[in-house]
């Protein structure tokens, strides 16, 4: 297990930046709105289908960040020489899928 937390090498652009926050942002929106519905007893189906609404606006942000990693730490570690970095997106992959 990789340890808690390392800061990027080459930061993030700007535009991916505001790309994530607001895709986190429509996310938490979402989650906000479905713990609402909840409380309201609102129909299961509904709920569900808010709950899943929230959970691919999440899959994206983290399809995001994976391409950034893969196009930045991912190449700049093995260009220099350090493999273990595939190791390590080997178990991001595996969380993801």
């Amino acid at each position: 297990m990789m340890d808690c937390c390392h800061t990027k090498h080459t930061p993030r652009s700007e535009e991916l930046k505001k790309n994530v926050t607001r895709r986190l942002n429509r996310a938490i929106g979402q989650l906000n709105g479905v713990k609402s519905m909840v409380a309201e007893d609102r129909y299961c189906g509904d709920v569900l289908t808010q709950l899943a609404a929230a959970e691919s606006a999440v899959r994206s942000v983290s399809r995001l960040l994976l391409q950034d990693h893969l196009e930045t730490c991912v190449v700049e570690r093995v260009q220099k020489g350090d493999t273990e970095v595939i190791e390590e997106l080997m178990s991001l992959l595996r969380q993801f899928s």
